[in-house]
This record gives structure tokens, sequence and C-alpha cells, in this order.
């Protein structure tokens, strides 16, 4: 019977999937194209006047967007797409791994259905080796459940791929990583990317909703991952070889409950990340290696369904590293990217904070490891952000999580 029901969820999803392509097909939805649509002009804010122009759009749930050295830009959207845009011309590209775009009744806060394709990251050596990488949920089956559901279990995973432009494809497309246990609910993947530049790759997993994996060294939900940027172990990590021995060698960094921002200091070479609380007690942390951030034996929010204290109510405990930053009312954070050398000189060094609930950013100020300052820029005025990047032209981007989302390009006002 549980098989049964297994391929029934299965067989109803491709339908579910089916019934959606053909509406989109009647309804005649936005069609992915390249653009130069000022939206918002002369936009003052503390330091400067900038502008807000549309670059990208007509996409569904974008997600993540990156730049080949060339400056062709790749966007991810979380049904599934993935497009590479090269000026004006616009290419869906095909061969991507398979996803679970799963669907869960979680808090409106949250985003919704969380599943799909999620980052994209440029390898460092493009140039050289031509890789991209790519996070997703990942399926599963019936026997790699943990939660005892009759319904088969997803996980964050890592894989890279290299481009066939000719053919709008990918190639060579190996999964490097992918979450074991593959668990239920679906949501908390997680998933930013980064590339700190010594031959390793950093990703976030979040807690996969179910908590305390999150304090669980056998388990990778609730973590940083920090491997070989093909995918093997990095001998350095904090939990290699430390007893009991079965403590996952990948986990960098524990006790998060979802990280979707994820960004380092070049100048410092330090790594900060975003995180999710519950109803309120969204974080900023500095990512230090074996560091316990402490979920959900700390958390600053409260529970959904009763709007009591999360957790067990405590806001610090021996071997806890505390926050950098709490903003407690919910924002739902989401990318994040330090600007360096940028179009805006007064911005240089700041932090800028993606908030998908008050549709906005925030811009940081951070002095001694300590936000010394906060600016609340462009709430409301194109949407739930998703990403926030520095372009290779050095102007800040960000991108739009709605039905119909974009690529927005911030620019000093003339």
């Amino acid at each position: 019977m549980k098989n049964l029901l297994f391929n029934t969820k299965r067989y109803s999803k491709s339908l579910i999937a089916f019934a959606v392509l053909f509406q989109a097909s009647i309804l005649g939805w936005a069609q992915v194209e390249a653009t130069n649509e000022i939206i918002e002009e002369n936009i003052s804010t503390e330091d400067a006047s900038v502008s807000i122009t549309k670059v990208v759009k007509g996409l569904e749930h974008p997600w993540a967007v990156a730049w080949l050295p060339d400056g062709k830009m790749l966007v991810t959207e979380r049904p599934g797409g993935l497009y590479l845009i090269d000026g004006e011309r616009v290419i869906k590209l095909e061969g991507i791994p398979k996803i679970d775009p799963t669907e869960d009744d979680i808090s409106p806060t949250e985003g919704g259905n969380q599943g799909g394709l999620l980052d994209v990251v440029v390898h460092p050596d493009y140039a050289s080796n031509g890789w991209i990488y790519l996070t997703y949920s990942s399926p599963g089956d019936d026997d790699s459940v943990t939660s005892g559901e009759d319904d088969y279990g997803t996980g964050t995973a890592l894989a890279r791929a290299k481009i066939d432009i000719d053919n709008a494809t990918l190639t060579d497309l190996e999964t490097i990583y992918a979450q074991v246990p593959r668990t239920n609910p679906g949501r908390h993947y997680g998933s930013r990317i980064l590339f700190p530049g010594d031959g390793t790759v950093l990703f976030s997993i979040g807690d996969r909703g179910l908590r305390w994996n999150s304090q669980d060294l056998t388990d990778p939900a609730g973590s940083i991952i920090k491997i070989a940027d093909d995918g093997s172990i990095v001998e350095d990590n904090p939990f290699v070889g430390v007893a009991p021995g079965n403590l996952r060698p990948e986990i960098f960094s524990y006790g998060h409950r979802n990280n979707q921002g994820l960004a380092m200091n070049k100048e410092t070479g330090e790594i900060w990340a975003t995180e999710h609380g519950p109803n309120g007690g969204d974080l900023l942390h500095r990512i230090e290696a074996g560091n316990n951030y402490g979920w959900p034996q700390i958390t600053f929010g409260k529970e959904y369904s009763t709007n009591e204290k999360s957790g067990l109510a405590k806001n610090k405990a021996p071997g806890i590293t505390p926050p950098a930053h709490i903003w407690e009312e919910n924002m739902a954070p989401s990318g994040l990217a330090f600007y360096h050398n940028g179009k805006i000189n007064s911005w240089d060094g700041n932090l800028f904070a993606g908030s998908l609930l008050k549709e906005q950013v925030q811009r940081l100020v951070i002095e001694d490891n300590k936000v010394v300052h906060e600016e609340i820029l462009f709430t409301e005025k194109i949407g739930r952000i998703r990403d926030v990047r520095q372009g290779p032209d050095g102007f800040l981007y960000l991108v739009t999580d709605e039905e119909d989302g974009g690529v927005y390009r911030i620019i000093p006002a003339e």
C-alpha cells in the first residue's frame, strides 16, 4: 500500500505540472525577455540618489542571478527554468538536474512552496574549467523518509555542469553532494552557494522543518556545508575525524534554521549569513568553523501557531555563538551581498540584505563585527526580494520572487 500511495502521489504531481503548463499556454503568461525599463528615477537615499531599471522580465519565481566572465547573465527559476541572457538574446537551457518543486502548507511569510531549482554560482576559475554550480531540492524515494509519513523525502543537493550555448543545454552534469537522509516536509532547503577562493565551496541546508536535526552532527540539515569544489571532503573541516566517528565531515557550522543569504567580505575573508527565524527573530551571523548558532535551543522569535516564544525560550546559552544582528519583526531574509568597488562609492564595504516579506533591501554598515547603522531601501517598489548580488559591472542587482518576476539593476541617478 505504501508503494501504491507513493506512485499515486508522483503521478498526481505529473498531472498538476501538465495542467500548469497547459494553463500557461492558454493564458499567455509572460515571456522571459531582456529589457531596459526604467522603474523609478531619482530615489533619494542617505548617501546617494539612485534609479531602478528592470533588465529581465517575465520570470516565474526567479531565485538567483550570476554572471559568466564575459558578462552573460544566468538566472534560475524555482519551478525549474535556467536562462542565459546574452544582451537581448534569451536562451533557456535544458539539461538541468531532476528537481522536486514540492508544495507545502507553511506560513506565507516564508514564501509557500520552497522546493525547486535554487541558487546558481559560477566557479571562480570558470574561464579555465567551465563549471557552474546549482542547488536544488532533490527528489528521493519512500525508503529515504525519516518523518514517518507516507510520502517520499527530498533533500538539498549541489550539482555542477558546463554550458553548451550552441545547443542550449547543460553538459557534464554531476551531483557532487546530496543531503542524506532525505526528509519531509518540503521546506527549509537553505541553499545559497559561496566560493571562498581556496578550492572549496560552501552552501547552506535548512533544518527542513524538523528543528532538532540542526543540533545533530550526524545529520547535515540545519548546517552550512563545506566541501572541495569536486565534492570531496575538506580535511581541515572542524568535525573530520572527531569521535564518536560518525559526525558528518562536511559540516562547517551548525545550529541554523534556514540560511538563505550567504556572502563573503572580500576585504577580510569573513563569511556572513542571514537566517530565517520563526515568527520574528530573523538573524545575521558571522560564520566561523565549528560554531553552534543555537537553533532551536536559542531563538528570538515566536511560534506561528501559538504566538508564544519559540524553542526553549532562551536568548543565550553556553557554547552558542550569538547573532551579530537581530530583526525582531519578520523580514524574511533572502539574498545577501557585500558591495566593493562599485558604482556608488558611499556604499563601499556595506552589506546589503534582501527581505521577502517587507519587499525591501536593508543596507547595513558593519564595524567590529557589529551592525552600527541600518538603512531601509526600495520598500514595496518592485516586490519580494529573493536575491541581492553585485554584478561584474559594479552595479547592485535585485531579483524578485513573483509569478512575473524580474532582475533589476540599481544605478546612480543622473
